[in-house]
């Protein structure tokens, strides 16, 4: 058994660990408390003089193996400081395909393209969602001809899925529609594409629910393995899985009964066996996390490592110019092939499109005061943001502080001569921390402007860089600012207060509901529609769409909480 073997070797592990507990203290279990480390080492254990020597070989890069004992197929850092990785460093570049540069991801021997498909909306129920024709032309055009491999999707995609025109599940099977028509689902031609998936995150993420959404995953894909399957987001509570809305860690929300309630979340090594097995069926290549942070990267990767499985090589995260707090949050110091040698995917690096700079000369819908153009722009959309019920969802992007920044941003390009876009982008590519950024497109003007973009061989000159990051030292997380924090609890917005809480009140109904059903999520993606709390939630959600389907302007409520609604 693993376990006992793990649990041996932690009970003689050498003075060493006194001197300080490695993060996997808590990583063996979410739910108990005791303290491993702690309960066989104590700092009696190390006289003064070996705490001060071990701290100069420390500071001086010269104290190998600080937290246990790796081989060589797992990333740590050598004596001196230099890279000793599995397979490679993450985000060496090891060739280049067409002009497009492929990194190895994590430590692992995935090469992914700078550039990655972003397939939320592929065949989706939004208005200018692209069709299967024109997802078809977008696979077409990126990986035949450009160089580009990386397909990034989720069982959950697309969204929004109505159950009418679009379902859950749609964009895996149009990708794997178009690999066989390819002839790329199999054999050589497989190895042309990098295919990453995600499970549903949170209580779904169990090991039964892990090999069971991947089968399915893998069905629609129709083809044999994932390269890469992540959580989509963390199978525990995490203020960073609120994609921006807050960074608080809130000790009531993790203690609530959906979390602590049938045993609590699963555990880290849980996941991390779970995963192995996938791998050793050949069902995956690698794995991964979504909107986690480092604590949760680095607890799967130590745990791994503990374990003598294999650890993620990659955590996908809300990165943009405007949302910078995984450079400054540990995560980058966490992913590092110095340190944990994971790989990272960078998704809404346009903001949403916000940083495509259409909203700046009018503001988007839902926050323009003058509501002939607010209308206007709801019945002429320019993206996202004009949508009412995206534009809400979205306002992160948004705030006060976000849209200064922006417009500071789009002064640096327009002197530099470019787009803003190709700054964004162009900036997300050169950060040391990225791999690979996620962008979506609706059309082939959009995919060919990304293409052209990534495929540009020189970097952008350090002044510009320098004007970018004077502009983000004003204010390090604009999307987590808001001016719209009214003076109670609901916040202020005349009768959208009213639906706000009929919202509230009904989601704890349909909450209650759930956990009455004892494990909604152990069943298959396509029969949870099936089930009667997931058609009270559609009707829940139907109903207050008709309530407030006559919006007025600037009537986004943001929540104590952080939320925005």
């Amino acid at each position: 058994m693993r376990i006992p073997i793990l649990l041996a070797t932690l009970a003689t592990t050498s003075a060493a660990v006194a001197f300080q507990t490695p993060p996997s203290t808590h990583l063996l279990s979410h739910h108990t408390s005791t303290n491993l480390f702690a309960t066989h080492h104590n700092e009696d254990c190390m006289s003064s003089k070996k705490r001060r020597s071990l701290m100069t070989m420390m500071a001086s890069g010269n104290f190998f193996n600080f937290f246990g004992n790796n081989d060589d197929s797992i990333a740590n850092a050598s004596i001196g400081g230099t890279i000793k990785a599995g397979k490679g460093p993450t985000n060496e570049v090891i060739k280049s395909v067409n002009g497009m540069k492929l990194r190895r991801l994590g430590g692992s021997d995935i090469l992914v393209s700078e550039l990655g498909l972003g397939t939320q909306r592929w065949v989706s129920a939004d208005y200018n969602a692209p069709n299967k024709d024109q997802v078809f032309q977008f696979m077409d055009t990126a990986i035949l001809k450009h160089g580009v491999n990386l397909i990034d999707t989720a069982e959950q995609y697309p969204i929004p899925s109505d159950g009418k025109i679009a379902n859950e599940g749609d964009s895996e099977l149009v990708i794997g529609e178009w690999m066989k028509s390819r002839g790329l689902e199999k054999g050589e031609g497989r190895r042309k594409v990098v295919v990453a998936s995600k499970i549903t995150g949170g209580r779904n993420v169990t090991p039964k629910n892990i090999k069971k959404d991947c089968a399915g995953s893998l069905k629609r894909l129709g083809t044999d393995y994932i390269d890469v399957y992540q959580l989509h987001w963390p199978a525990r509570y995490s203020p960073q899985s609120n994609w921006g809305q807050s960074l608080a860690y809130n000790i009531e929300n993790d203690k609530s009964p959906y979390w602590r309630g049938m045993g609590g979340p699963t555990s880290f090594e849980e996941l991390c066996l779970a995963m192995q097995d996938l791998i050793d069926e050949g069902k995956i290549r690698g794995w991964g996390l979504c909107n986690d942070n480092a604590y949760g990267l680095t607890a799967c990767t130590r745990t791994a490592k503990g374990l003598g499985v294999t650890p993620p090589c990659s955590i996908q995260g809300d990165f943009s110019l405007i949302d910078r707090k995984s450079e400054e949050n540990g995560v980058a110091e966490a992913a590092s092939p110095f340190n944990e040698n994971v790989g990272f995917m960078a998704y809404n690096t346009l903001a949403g499109g916000m940083l495509t700079g259409k909203y700046i000369d009018r503001l988007a819908a839902v926050d323009n005061t003058d509501k002939a153009k607010g209308i206007e722009a709801l019945e002429n959309p320019r993206g996202r943001h004009d949508d009412y019920s995206w534009g809400r969802t979205l306002y992160r992007y948004r705030t006060d502080a976000a849209q200064d920044a922006i417009k500071e941003y789009s002064k640096i390009a327009k002197s530099a001569g470019m787009p803003l876009t190709e700054l964004s982008l162009r900036w997300c590519r050169q950060r040391s921390m990225v791999t690979t950024s996620l962008v979506g497109h609706t059309d082939m003007k959009q995919l060919q402007e990304s293409i052209d973009y990534f495929t540009k061989s020189e970097p952008l000159p350090e002044k510009i860089m320098w004007d970018i990051d004077r502009v983000h030292m004003r204010n390090r997380l604009p999307i987590f600012s808001s001016n719209r924090v009214g003076k109670d609890w609901f916040g202020e917005g005349g009768m959208y207060n009213i639906s706000a809480i009929i919202l509230r009140a009904r989601v704890f109904i349909v909450i209650s509901y759930t956990f009455s059903l004892m494990s909604p999520f152990d069943f298959p993606i396509q029969q949870r529609s099936e089930k009667p709390f997931h058609k009270m939630l559609v009707s829940t959600l139907s109903s207050l769409k008709e309530e407030i389907s006559n919006p007025l302007p600037n009537c986004t409520t943001t929540y104590r909480t952080g939320y925005s609604i």
